[in-house]
């Protein structure tokens, strides 16, 4: 039975108050020791990284899983993993092997996002997680020029994928599930960001992947479009994202997985408000 993939998806739909922010960096402070964030409720990127480091939380809790009852361990390449504790009263049969949930952060704009998986240690450390705005900057450069200051990322064939001969829409589709793909490989592998991202290739049409002209063999990639609609100053703004989930799973060759219905992505997507968060962080500390 192949281990499920499961993706939530955060969305900052409004405006959070001081309050609130203080109320996350506190949360994160006691309750995610691994993780420093400085205290500034002005910055848009510091309420990023709160938002996403209190999702494992809010997935232990969804377990029913006590904070006290579980630890968040590190590879030496930045993977994440969690363990829960045994419970002394329940026995565990001697050749039983210990489940870990292996799980993977990534956040763009106002969008947050935990990719999680569970399994064996050494198999669930193995995923990775990527978003990219599906809109170029700054918003007056035309979708060529956008995508031509991509070109140092991509190899050849890649960039024939996104010529000039097609539409704008299908271009900016394109490049951002090209991005989406190598960094979330990347990260699942724990490269450092200084990464050469061309000497990955991508050929969707042919479905294979290579990293220095080696197949990436038994890696799944999952993408699908996330559309969101964000309230700023009265107004709702709708946003669309590409998002991508990478998992190594061992089998022959390079597969990927399309999912944009809404169908499709009920059975391992699922999309958080920040209501849905913010109320419940005085619970995630039990």
């Amino acid at each position: 039975m192949e281990a499920p993939i499961l993706n939530w998806i955060l969305f900052l739909g409004r405006e959070v108050t001081t309050q609130e922010y203080k109320a996350a960096w506190e949360l994160v402070k006691d309750c995610v020791p691994h993780v420093t964030i400085p205290y500034d409720p002005t910055s848009a990127d510091s309420l990023r990284q709160l938002f996403a480091h209190m999702l494992p939380l809010l997935m232990m809790r969804h377990r029913r899983i006590s904070r006290r009852r579980w630890h968040d361990h590190q590879t030496a390449t930045g993977k994440h993993w969690i363990e829960q504790d045994l419970d002394p009263n329940v026995p565990i049969p001697p050749n039983r092997v210990r489940a870990m949930i292996g799980y993977h952060l990534a956040w763009e704009h106002n969008i947050i996002a935990m990719s999680m998986t569970q399994g064996r240690q050494r198999d669930v450390v193995y995923i990775g997680m990527a978003i990219k705005r599906m809109q170029v900057e700054p918003r007056e450069a035309s979708v060529q020029t956008y995508a031509q200051s991509f070109y140092h990322k991509l190899t050849r064939l890649e960039i024939s994928f996104i010529g000039p001969d097609n539409e704008e829409d299908v271009i900016l589709r394109r490049l951002c599930i090209l991005l989406t793909l190598k960094q979330a490989y990347i990260r699942a592998v724990g490269q450092p960001l200084g990464f050469d991202w061309s000497r990955l290739e991508f050929n969707i049409p042919d479905s294979t992947a290579t990293g220095d002209h080696r197949t990436l063999n038994g890696w799944e990639f999952r993408l699908y479009k996330a559309c969101v609609g964000i309230e700023r100053k009265g107004q709702v703004i709708k946003e669309e994202y590409q998002c991508c989930s990478a998992y190594f799973r061992g089998h022959n060759g390079v597969k990927f997985v399309f999912h944009d219905e809404q169908k499709e992505l009920d059975s391992w997507v699922q999309f958080i408000t920040t209501d849905q968060l913010v109320n419940v962080v005085d619970k995630l500390r039990d």
